[in-house]
């Protein structure tokens, strides 16, 4: 039951931010009866969507809630799901995993057990966390989750010496690092790449929730004719001087001198920000590798040969997954 939790919490991935992934199934005499999940910030939250849809609220009484994240018992944009389920008298209540957040953290669990319910928690706890690891990172490490993103060829390229904008991965990686934009909360680059490339920073190939765009942009001297000042997505300027902000362009002033991945990703933080994936050049790169902070790196090698060029950043981590796309190969690594 809990599997099937955490299966349809996926369904929120993308649209729950700045909330974590949850879900709910409800059992009755060994069978499902209903099941719900998180989809929006600021909508009913699984274990109400859940509810809702039971007719005779009468059963709940004899029934089992499972939930992959502790429900939540403070008032917030919506209320307390903790007494919700204590008040409707549901008697077995299993949890996956105990909320980091503050404002949660064991609390949920607490007046359950105060009200009598027999709770149990923990079960899955892993792969809950899992599901969660960008709610998590958030919360305990005071930073976004990272995700580090590039391409390189076999031999081992990953731009062109000239600046010169040169595809490596064909249409079908294209199309799956967009899927990827529409399931993280934001993009970052550094300003060579804003210059060289002149990117959009969307999700154009993928329907779906379209990423905040972040840029380095230390003394404010990129070209204002760019794609990433076109105010269509929310958009955050990390720099060193100060600038009014306008419709859907805000300037971060950022302290850059000592370890500019550190004040970013800080800055990340007070935005409210719980994901990122990087897609800048070779540089900004090595500045979030040289920190060690970074989560995840995603790379996708072709077939093609180059001779010349910008060499791949080297990296260090544990290779999670492989994957053929057409040709280009993928790996997933995990610091």
């Amino acid at each position: 039951m809990m599997r099937r939790c955490i299966q349809i919490a996926k369904k929120g991935l993308g649209t729950t931010y700045p909330n974590p992934m949850v879900g709910c199934v409800i059992v009755h005499q060994g069978k499902i009866i209903t099941e719900g999940w998180h989809r929006k910030a600021g909508e009913h939250h699984a274990e109400v969507n859940a509810i809702q849809q039971v007719k005779d609220k009468e059963i709940l009484k004899s029934s089992t809630l499972y939930v992959s994240l502790e429900p939540c018992s403070h008032q917030g944009k919506t209320p307390p799901c903790a007494d919700l389920i204590a008040n409707l008298g549901i008697p077995k209540v299993v949890i996956g995993m105990t909320d980091p957040n503050a404002k949660v953290n064991g609390q949920g669990i607490k007046k359950l057990e105060e009200a009598g319910l027999n709770v149990k928690f923990n079960v899955l706890k892993e792969e809950c966390e899992e599901l969660n690891k960008r709610f998590l990172c958030f919360h305990q490490k005071k930073r976004p989750y990272v995700i580090l993103k590039w391409a390189k060829t076999s031999d081992g390229f990953m731009a062109t010496q000239s600046g010169e904008q040169k595809w490596i991965t064909n249409i079908y990686s294209r199309q799956l690092v967009h899927l990827w934009r529409t399931q993280e909360n934001a993009i970052l680059i550094g300003r060579k790449t804003a210059v060289a490339d002149n990117p959009q920073l969307n999700a154009r190939l993928m329907h779906g929730h379209q990423p905040i765009r972040l840029v380095m942009d230390r003394a404010l001297k990129l070209d204002k004719q760019l794609h990433l000042f076109d105010q269509k997505q929310p958009t955050l300027v990390f720099t060193e001087k100060e600038k009014d902000d306008l419709h859907n362009l805000k300037f971060i002033t950022t302290n850059f001198d000592e370890n500019p991945a550190e004040a970013i990703l800080s800055k990340c933080h007070e935005n409210d920000l719980q994901s990122v994936i990087i897609e800048g050049g070779r540089q900004t790169l090595q500045t979030f590798l040289q920190a060690g902070l970074w989560d995840e790196a995603r790379i996708f090698t072709s077939p093609a040969l180059w001779g010349e060029g910008i060499r791949s950043p080297e990296i260090n981590g544990k290779i999670i997954d492989r994957k053929d796309i057409a040709g280009d190969h993928l790996e997933i690594i995990r610091r």
